[in-house]
């Protein structure tokens, strides 16, 4: 048996304070939620851009913490054996899931840096005489050093993209990803599969519908942890989401003036052998 796991995209369209009761429309709610995706998507870029660097690159892609042990899966604690902190703006009272949301998705962003940056060392390795037609030969050439699975579109976005840096500083092609682009843009979301219990938890109510418990702030800088509320948010499970599948911890995000809760699921698929020629 093999586990397969899908993401959909369901609304939020109110909340319950659960100290209080209170009822929370549509509009405040993508306020608090906003003001949290803010508060992680503020954190994430200053990490980012912080380690944009060759240097901090290379301690990534090396897998390995400053304590000698290998980097686990989990992008955050990745950070964290690597020592890469972020603290948040001065007065402003964030909990350490938060912070760890925002490592979260610090780490994914860099993660596939790595990628981008494996791509652009191999075409500047075989980086052709002709920039704009290669011969065979350096074809490959370059196919001997590139990564698995990139397609030719890629190689031609990424040579197009070498050959702009190369005209713009007069001849001189860049040594790394890290010069080549900018820091990577980070979306205003939470990736609450990086948080526990102390600022979310998600349970099924019933074959299609869930109830999301989450820690939102109360205003847009909260200064200490009496700006900071549980709230209940009721969710309704579309269709693909099957009863007896396994919910999994959400991201959220405001588009347009709604939240949005990107919900991953995941049940058992039977994997079918395949049939056995007669003797």
């Amino acid at each position: 048996m093999s586990k397969l796991t899908a993401t959909a995209t369901c609304t939020a369209h109110g909340a319950i304070v659960e100290q209080t009761g209170q009822v929370v429309p549509q509009p405040l709610l993508a306020q608090r939620v906003a003001w949290l995706t803010g508060l992680a998507r503020d954190l994430t870029a200053e990490i980012v851009a912080g380690r944009w660097s060759a240097a901090d690159l290379d301690a990534l892609a090396c897998g390995v913490g400053l304590d000698g042990r290998a980097l686990p899966a989990k992008g955050w604690m990745a950070l964290r054996r690597l020592g890469w902190s972020v603290t948040p703006a001065p007065g402003v009272h964030v909990c350490d899931r938060v912070l760890r949301c925002a490592q979260e998705q610090a780490a994914r962003l860099l993660r596939l840096a790595l990628h981008r940056r494996e791509l652009v060392a191999a075409i500047l390795a075989a980086w052709p005489r002709d920039a704009g037609r290669r011969t065979d030969a350096e074809w490959a050439a370059l196919r001997a050093v590139l990564p698995d699975g990139v397609g030719a579109a890629e190689i031609r976005n990424r040579s197009r993209q070498i050959r702009a840096y190369r005209d713009a500083q007069d001849g001189v092609l860049p040594v790394d990803l890290t010069e080549l682009e900018g820091p990577p843009a980070c979306a205003a979301q939470i990736v609450l599969a990086a948080a526990d219990r102390q600022l979310a938890t998600l349970e099924r109510t019933g074959e299609h519908c869930a109830r999301l418990r989450v820690k939102l702030p109360l205003t847009a800088c909260p200064a200490s942890a009496r700006d900071w509320a549980w709230h209940l948010l009721p969710i309704a499970l579309p269709p693909t989401v099957a009863p007896e599948a396994k919910l999994c911890a959400p991201t959220l995000r405001v588009r347009h003036g709604r939240v949005r809760v990107d919900l991953p699921s995941r049940r058992r698929s039977a994997t079918r052998r395949p049939a056995q020629a007669p003797r």
